[in-house]
């Protein structure tokens, strides 16, 4: 057998972009090889960093996330003169080419009376199947009748603010936000969505007016996720903060349509090898969140109240996240309302 760049077409390719029935030419001058099985490795802050392949047969080969490697479909061409004719493949669908029978001819005739030997028929390589890529599983958005659940605003998102802020006269929060929005709101300004985000939870989290924090919420709630994933956490706060107030005013539809919005980022990826990258790495963080818990304990012991309550607010947030995904392998619903209910009392005290 013998193996050669031109006797093999090869492409450049994405490690990431790899998917099981690719074949990989591995390192050496060997013919490509057919992928059976990839796995990754992640550093140790949790992002990929190796692609372990694993081929037909048994071969193994570790690729940073980041290289291009050689993949094509072609196999190795054998010697046909190192070949017994009987032992060459046939071209599809045809018989095998048989030796000719020379049983009653002459020792060492040939029909034609010639001794020249018999013209050997070329390898015919059969390319392989395509693969077919896995399909991933991603949960259905929202349909028309569930969005029709979030209600349609019945003034201007600067009348709405404004209203919020002369509910509340006297508090510093609200009023400071409420007057620097009411001037104009632009959706396309981060600072913006974040201001009327913060807004969202001091009207629930401070002054218990879940009302007022869902007509404010909904301003951010209709917002399409744009790729942009620093305006995005702001939109993904008010969902999540709003869910739960749906599920606590007993609205457990309109809360599920707010659950799947915040989830419509897990299913733009359409590869989907990236998809279950992507898939893996998100669940690892819902499975370990940073719950700030030295930092807690770091400010109790400091007696630094302010300190220990804006640490109780990040926790908030990230409990609130992980229960509007329905919570994860480590954190039950059970277990993320009873938190929540605690952390709630902890920082309105």
């Amino acid at each position: 057998m013998t193996h050669s760049p031109a006797d093999q077409q090869y492409r450049e390719k994405q490690a990431g972009a790899l998917q099981i029935g690719d074949y990989l030419f591995l390192p050496g001058d060997g013919p490509a090889e057919q992928i059976t099985q990839i796995e990754l490795e992640h550093d140790d802050f949790g992002v990929p960093a190796l692609i372990l392949v694993t081929t037909l047969d048994g071969g193994n080969v570790r690729i940073a996330i980041g290289s291009s490697v050689p993949v094509g479909e072609a196999t190795a061409i054998p010697d046909v003169a190192d070949t017994p004719l009987a032992e060459v493949p046939a071209p599809l669908g045809e018989e095998p080419a048989l030796e000719p029978d020379t049983s009653d001819a002459p020792d060492g005739g040939t029909s034609d009376g010639g001794d020249a030997p018999a013209e050997a028929v070329p390898a015919v390589v059969v390319p392989p199947l395509p693969a077919v890529a896995p399909t991933v599983s991603r949960p259905a958005g929202p349909d028309p009748a569930q969005l029709a659940l979030i209600p349609e605003p019945t003034d201007s998102p600067e009348n709405i603010v404004g209203a919020a802020g002369e509910a509340h006269p006297g508090r510093n929060g609200v009023a400071v936000l409420s007057e620097r929005l009411v001037k104009g709101i632009n959706t396309k300004s981060g600072s913006c969505l974040r201001d009327l985000s913060d807004l969202a939870h001091d009207l629930f989290i401070e002054l218990r007016d879940p009302d007022r924090a869902l007509a404010v919420a909904d301003i951010l709630n209709v917002l399409p996720y744009d790729g942009n994933r620093d305006r995005w956490m702001s939109v993904e706060r008010s969902l999540a903060l709003s869910s739960f107030i749906c599920r606590e005013l007993g609205q457990t539809e309109r809360a599920a349509v707010y659950d799947q919005l915040l989830q419509a980022p897990d299913t733009v990826e359409t590869d989907p090898f990236k998809a279950r990258i992507a898939a893996k790495v998100r669940q690892r963080g819902l499975n370990e969140p940073n719950l700030y818990d030295k930092e807690i304990f770091r400010s109790i012991d400091n007696g630094n109240r302010d300190a220990e309550r804006e640490w109780r607010l990040l926790r908030l947030e990230t409990l609130l996240f992980l229960r509007s995904h329905g919570g994860s392998n480590t954190l039950g619903v059970g277990e993320l309302d009873h938190r929540i209910a605690n952390e709630l009392e902890a920082v309105r005290a």
